[in-house]
């Protein structure tokens, strides 16, 4: 039986970024080893190219709701990615060394300019492919599901296909298989082959895809809300002044001068909430002109439901802020625990194991956290359940953040018991699998978090968006995710400024800073500590948070008429922002 064309050709995209993800896990020990830096500067650079995957599909859903479409914006992010990935590649030091002059070694000072132009320029381009793929792929893959008139048997046989290849095939490929490649061009090279031959793939079955033409950005709402206020920053604000309500008034029915007496006609039929009242300007109809004047630009004028949906919007963020310190948790998974376990025994028996190994432990975890999490949402009301997974997960970043200062703080008792403190690159004779329990609570962390979410495994709706589900405008449904992404991106950014803040405080009085050039020379089971103490009181805070948001507002549909329904019209973001039907 032949696959489907447009299913198969896209699910290529998806084996390749999983196996792209298991090469790109170990840049900490490429930068560290290879390239010699410290471990903080190398720490810097992952998180940073991490967090960027995480915060721009904020940009790039806009991007594709406005203007170019699921199909356009996979298409720009699978050749950057396949660019990206080939640029990688090349840039460790023998592909180019006959060209740039350095030696062939992989050492320090065979990492020249050129190699390290090519370096940060492959960074850039696979982090927008990847950040292009988690904003189109899946929206892609289901548009396809409901308009390609492709047998079920066929849908079912590449589902399998899928599974079987992402669940049992790509991890071992690259979890044990790539890393026991040494040569950093190939182990870089195998991804960007497949990449690449992903990318031709998915190019080919062009002719097989339903493209569905861009129907505007829900954001763009927002931005006219604000732009709308703004320009009536200047107006004298009444009780008495006229709001463009829910439904399309007849201009007949309204005074050319509109009065405001008591025969003023009412337009606003929609229940104002108290805060954020500098944002209801973006509905009020100025008196000195005409409801027809007004209703011709649509960034001056907008409707209440905009702009209570807008206030919704807005109120969420403090929620959506308290989750930036789970990924600054997050954050140390492939950076600091990755560096402790590249400088331990990873021998079993006679066996080297492979530094991904760990990665997969944590990918378990987080899958089999996100299903017992579903099984505990479906058990009880999805308000509770929602906050339960929150405080969940918050607790488990605590205990991460424990449980490695414990390993660490043992591990430094090893070094100094054997004097290698000013041996770097003595192995230390202690096990990698010490750090498998802080991997498993990061594990759990992520999969109860959710910040990887999607519809595999029936796990999409669950985790932190489990909460704002029932929250945010229906017409923003659609940014929900990237939202909930983009704040653990901002922890991922975020790690950087706390180990900067840390290192700078430690320092002071003369003393040695937690972070020094070299591991053993480091604290970070004093950084660890630090970590758990502010998730801690981030716990606390996110009760009070949630304590304080349920109490304000619980749904976009209470501040609705009971009358009102959403329209099965699409988001027309051409359309003004007064003639849209209720």
């Amino acid at each position: 039986m032949p696959m489907a064309p447009s299913c198969s050709s896209i699910a290529v995209l998806v084996w390749a970024d999983i196996l792209a993800g298991y090469a790109t896990w170990v840049m900490m020990t490429y930068l560290t080893n290879v390239w010699g830096l410290d471990i903080t500067r190398a720490a810097a650079i992952v998180n940073v190219f991490v967090g960027l995957q995480f915060i721009m599909p904020v940009g790039m859903a806009f991007l594709v709701d406005a203007f170019l479409g699921h199909y356009r914006m996979l298409l720009l992010s699978s050749l950057a990615c396949c660019f990206g990935m080939s640029l990688l590649a090349m840039s460790t030091p023998p592909v180019l060394s006959r060209y740039a002059g350095n030696c062939d070694a992989y050492r320090p000072n065979c990492i020249g300019d050129t190699q390290k132009a090519l370096f940060y320029i492959a960074l850039a381009l696979i982090a927008f492919g990847i950040s292009g793929h988690m904003t189109s792929l899946e929206s892609f893959g289901n548009q396809q599901k409901e308009l390609d008139q492709t047998p079920n048997g066929q849908v079912d046989l590449v589902r399998k296909l899928s599974g079987f290849f992402a669940v049992i095939l790509l991890p071992i490929v690259g979890g044990i298989a790539l890393p026991f490649i040494n040569p950093w061009s190939v182990r870089f090279g195998i991804p960007a082959i497949c990449t690449t031959i992903a990318t031709f793939l998915f190019i080919s079955g062009s002719p097989s895809y339903t493209d569905v033409e861009p129907q505007g950005s829900p954001l763009t709402t927002v931005y006219r809300v604000f732009v709308a206020s703004a320009s009536k920053m200047f107006y004298q604000w009444d009780a008495n002044h006229q709001l463009y309500g829910n439904h399309q008034v007849s201009l007949d029915s309204v005074p050319q001068t509109p009065s405001h007496g008591n025969n003023q006609v009412s337009l606003n039929s929609v229940p104002q909430t108290p805060s954020l009242r500098c944002l209801d300007k973006a509905a009020m109809i100025v008196p000195t002109q005409t409801l027809a004047q007004q209703e011709q630009n649509r960034w001056k004028l907008c409707k209440v439901t905009e702009v209570e949906e807008t206030k919704t919007f807005i109120r969420m963020i403090p929620m959506w802020a308290t989750f930036i310190m789970c990924g600054v948790v997050s954050s140390i998974g492939a950076t600091y625990f990755l560096e402790q376990a590249n400088n331990m025994n990873r021998k079993v028996g006679k066996l080297k194991v492979p530094l991904p190994i760990l990665l997969i432990f944590h990918d378990i975890t987080k899958s089999a956290s996100a299903k017992f999490y579903v099984k505990v949402v479906k058990m009880l009301s999805g308000k509770y359940a929602a906050l339960i997974g929150m405080i969940a997960a918050m607790l488990f970043s605590i205990l991460c953040c424990i449980t490695a200062a414990k390993v660490e703080t043992r591990r430094i008792d090893m070094i100094k018991s054997h004097g290698i403190l000013d041996k770097p690159n003595e192995k230390i004779p202690m096990s990698m699998f010490w750090l498998v329990p802080q991997y498993l609570l990061l594990g759990a962390l992520d999969g109860i978090s959710g910040y990887l979410l999607g519809d595999r495994d029936e796990i999409s709706g669950y985790g932190i968006a489990c909460f704002f589900i029932g929250q945010i405008p229906a017409s923003m449904s659609s940014f929900l995710l990237v939202c909930t992404r983009a704040v653990f991106g901002a922890g991922f950014v975020g790690s950087v400024l706390s180990v900067y803040v840390v290192g700078k405080v430690t320092e002071r009085g003369g003393k040695p800073s937690w972070f020094q050039d070299t591991l053993n020379k480091s604290r970070l089971d004093n950084y660890y500590w630090t970590l758990a103490v502010l998730s801690s009181i981030n716990l606390f805070l996110g009760i009070l948070v949630a304590i304080w948001y349920n109490y304000q507002q619980s749904s976009i549909e209470e501040i609705r008429t009971p009358g009102y329904q959403e329209s099965d019209v699409p988001y027309n973001d051409d359309a003004q922002c007064c003639c849209c039907c209720a």
